[in-house]
């Protein structure tokens, strides 16, 4: 087993400072990204140990300092849970470009339950396994006893956690209070994994039986007995690290198998377009034939610019079914071309200023097509592949009258 420090830049532009686990003598199978429990970091016991044990099976494992902890820049008291989750995100974006998407997520206490929350923002992510982690994200409130109201009326108090001195801030208790988990993780749709000890102390395992509840199949539990919440027992933290790899293989095989296919979501061509929008914006993940695409808005209009804009897309299927469509014609003349290039823009007109449109007021969606296609081909030839572009299918179907029929699904 092969260890490296690497840094990575998170929430708030702070500097983070993370530690890599490979296998000693191949390639990772897969790559994990390991979340630390509330104040500790990724020299815990039980992080270090249940990475370097993933290791040995075969996984890379990337575990990381969260803002203002360990050696990660940044103050802690101006962190909270949604932070977290944004350096989870941001410490997936780091893998992907650098080693490879994270597949696998593993959260230690609120670490669990912050990877909850983060899986679904990180598409590659195929799994996720909690470890002692509270269903709730203001469970953490209970560690801070009386002084979470002493908190709410002065704006922050210096609490004991461990046995360290950390001040926690108003923001980081409202932050909390305003995570809509257990009942989110509904819409987790990845496998779910809930290791939690029923002699945990800290965490009660009530708290797995409510995440198991809520979770959405597939979706497993392994009691962690005798354990203590930290799995200070070294035992402890490599069974863990065993049976995390071993669930996790099933899932890793299955997704390796659809992707091989052409079918990274089990869809087959045909089973439609699904679309999944969270609420706070714009962005929607869409699967198609088991191809995964990202749809939002600019942010004049209050999205956040992560994909193209749905008539973007709209565009985007009249243009590659033209360039089809063209690429057939031109393959079944033998004509001397060598690419085609279809340019579409979108805007509304007003329907006066259409002449032999057959709405007459108001305005009407127009689509401009520009055709590029290089080749010695005549004027006669050209003209000719203007009118076989208003051939494509999407072109007749955008020009045709068109049902579209809703219904609610459970």
């Amino acid at each position: 087993m092969n260890e490296e420090r690497i840094r990575f830049t998170g929430a708030d532009e702070n500097q983070l400072v993370g530690r890599i686990a490979r296998p000693k003598d191949s390639a990772p199978r897969a790559w994990a990204l390991f979340a630390h429990c509330f104040t500790c970091g990724k020299s815990s016991a039980a992080a270090a140990r249940i990475s370097r044990a993933l290791a040995e099976r075969g996984f890379g494992v990337l575990r990381f300092d969260f803002t203002g902890l360990g050696e990660s820049a940044g103050d802690f008291a101006d962190t909270n849970f949604s932070s977290n989750i944004e350096d989870l995100v941001a410490a997936a974006d780091w893998l992907r470009k650098n080693e490879g998407p994270a597949r696998v997520l593993i959260g230690h206490s609120l670490g669990g339950t912050a990877a909850l929350e983060a899986a679904t923002r990180i598409e590659e992510c195929v799994a996720v396994a909690t470890i002692g982690s509270p269903a709730r994200a203001d469970h953490v409130e209970r560690l801070l006893g009386d002084s979470s109201e002493t908190i709410l009326r002065e704006g922050e108090a210096k609490v004991d956690l461990g046995g360290r001195p950390f001040t926690i801030r108003r923001q980081f208790v409202e932050d909390v209070r305003g995570h809509a988990l257990p009942e989110s993780v509904r819409e987790l749709r990845r496998a779910l994994l809930v290791l939690h000890s029923p002699r945990d102390a800290i965490v009660d395992v009530d708290n797995a039986a409510e995440l198991f509840r809520h979770a959405l199949h597939p979706k497993s539990f392994v009691s962690l007995d005798r354990a203590d919440h930290l799995l200070s027992d070294a035992a402890d933290a490599r069974y863990a690290a065993e049976v995390i790899a071993a669930w996790a293989s099933k899932y890793l095989s299955h997704d390796a198998a659809q992707r091989d296919s052409g079918d990274a979501d089990g869809a087959q061509p045909g089973e439609g377009v699904h679309g999944r929008t969270r609420m706070g914006g714009f962005r929607t993940e869409l699967r198609v034939a088991g191809h995964r695409m990202i749809a939002d808005e600019p942010p004049s209009v209050g999205g956040s610019g992560a994909g193209p804009t749905p008539y973007d897309l709209l565009g985007a299927a009249l243009a590659a079914c033209t360039g089809m469509t063209l690429q057939m014609y031109l393959a079944h003349k033998k004509w001397p071309a060598t690419e085609i290039d279809v340019t579409v823009r979108h805007d509304r007109v007003h329907a006066e200023d259409c002449a032999d449109c057959e709405t007459t007021s108001g305005k009407i969606d127009r689509f401009r097509r520009t055709l590029r296609v290089s080749g010695a081909l005549d004027a006669a030839q050209r003209a000719r592949l203007v009118e076989i572009a208003a051939k494509c299918p999407v072109h007749r179907t955008l020009n045709a009258e068109v049902r579209i029929e809703t219904e609610l699904g459970d």
